[in-house]
């Protein structure tokens, strides 16, 4: 699997070969197996409108001023279950869905 910091910026295409937008976020899960700790990706976050500089801007602050910033930051952005991945690397994402049937963040 890629880096996360190596999927952010790429292109997203999807299964009609419509371009989705660029990866500005990820979304990951600690898996706790045995003694180590790692991360997997359980999605992306995608925008058409915004350059590829949101990683970690939102995450872990609890703020109502933070809550907000994140639902102005993420406005339009849609959520790419990593499920639905076909193929990544190069600079661009192949997904398995439409575009229209991506949720919206």
């Amino acid at each position: 699997m890629a880096g996360f910091t190596e999927l952010i910026g790429q292109s997203v295409w999807d299964v009609h070969g419509i371009w989705v937008g660029h990866v500005v976020d990820i979304r990951a899960v600690k898996d706790r197996t045995g003694l180590q700790q790692s991360h997997r990706v359980y999605g992306l976050i995608v925008s058409a409108r915004r350059a590829p500089v949101m990683l970690g801007m939102t995450h872990g602050r609890e703020s109502w001023l933070s809550q907000l910033l994140g639902r102005l930051v993420y406005a339009g952005c849609k959520f790419v279950p990593w499920e639905t991945v076909t193929e990544y690397g190069e600079g661009e994402v192949h997904i398995k869905a439409a575009r229209k049937e991506l949720s919206r963040v």
